[in-house]
């Protein structure tokens, strides 16, 4: 199985644009205004006309108002949608799109007690636990605390960078890798080259993973 890849906290088209041309499977805006890769709906509508036809769209928010996420589902078209907050199964699925619940990793027992609840999400996103911080921390968790039953739909997420990524997908075979801080000259500036060794090294590591099961 090929890992897909998620390249988040996109602000510039430049950036947008070579995500889908290294073979991004997913761009990510962040509707959160804390977040040092803010974007306003009004600029994400216009970055969304530079993603690919064959690139999800993903808008990432925390504990959101209804009315917001509407709102920039209409304005960018988002095909799916990410929350890093203390959303509930119900408002999460209420808008007709896939959704990727993100999860700080803080125990096995608190993980496995949170997928329960978001047992309908089309995929789970673990993430490194820092206090008072929602995601995006550039930190990485204990991979072990990781549940075997979730892989097939899990985003690994939480320090990933072209250096580590493919120890990561050899280690865990997720489902996809998010990247944000391990792209980037600064937030929400990204780094041309790094985007696509990153994108490189998820190939390389899934080359090697046939091999080796051959």
């Amino acid at each position: 199985m090929r890992t897909r890849i998620k390249m988040c906290g996109m602000t510039r088209s430049e950036d947008v644009e070579a995500a889908c041309q290294a073979g991004a499977d997913a761009i990510g805006m962040i509707f959160y205004p804390p977040s040092g890769r803010y974007i306003e709906v009004s600029q994400a509508e216009k970055l969304a006309q530079h993603v690919s036809l064959a690139v999800d769209k993903v808008a990432l928010f925390v504990n959101p108002e209804v009315n917001f996420v509407n709102d920039v589902v209409a304005a960018t078209g988002a095909d799916i949608l990410q929350f890093h907050g203390d959303e509930s199964a119900e408002f999460c699925q209420q808008f007709g799109r896939r959704y990727i619940k993100a999860l700080r990793v803080k125990s096995a027992a608190e993980v496995a007690e949170k997928i329960a609840e978001h047992h309908q999400a089309d995929a789970i996103m673990l993430d490194a636990y820092v206090k008072g911080v929602p995601g995006g921390t550039g930190q990485q968790f204990d991979w072990s605390m990781t549940p075997e039953s979730i892989r097939h739909k899990l985003f690994l997420a939480g320090g990933l960078n072209a250096d580590n990524v493919g120890t990561a997908i050899q280690a865990l075979r997720p489902y996809a890798v998010d990247v944000a801080g391990g792209i980037e000259q600064a937030p929400g500036i990204k780094d041309i080259d790094k985007i696509f060794a990153f994108a490189e090294a998820v190939r390389q590591a899934d080359a090697l993973f046939i091999e080796n099961s051959s």
